[in-house]
């Protein structure tokens, strides 16, 4: 398990600075990729549960990195924007994880360096399933 804590400090690393983990950093490039995106959208694309998703998204609410805007049809539906604070840490982040990707390549090779990026989306997705199943467990019980 501690090669797993490793490889999660290693790949939060590009995100330390502006007090994101990885995650956090992942939602914020899907809000500034993604011109009408919620909340929904982002839990649904990443399977996992709405709770899950909303307790990333209100730590960029507090940090100022995103706002919500509602849609004029439906007040209710509300999309997920960047602040100009937002979209400068997505920016310098996404060039550290390119220059961290870049390094790996110059490290281990290219077929190595994407097998690696390959078993770390595979657990990921694991990792998420499972959690997501312990979630809706939860919630079930409540």
């Amino acid at each position: 398990m501690n090669s797993l804590k490793y490889l999660d400090e290693f790949v939060s690393e590009p995100a330390r600075e502006f007090q994101l983990s990885f995650e956090q950093y992942l939602i914020l490039h899907t809000v500034a990729k993604q011109k009408h995106v919620t909340l929904m959208d982002i839990a649904s694309e990443r399977r996992v549960t709405r709770s899950a998703i909303s307790r990333q998204i209100k730590v960029l609410l507090k940090r100022d990195y995103i706002y919500q805007l509602p849609d004029e049809t439906d007040r209710r539906r509300l999309y997920l924007k960047l602040t100009a604070s937002g979209r400068k840490a997505e920016e310098e982040i996404t060039k550290r994880v390119h220059d961290l990707f870049a390094s790996w390549i110059e490290t281990f090779g290219e077929d190595k360096a994407e097998w690696v990026l390959q078993f770390i989306q595979d657990f990921s997705q694991v990792a998420k399933l499972d959690k997501t199943a312990t979630e809706h467990q939860i919630e079930s019980q409540d």
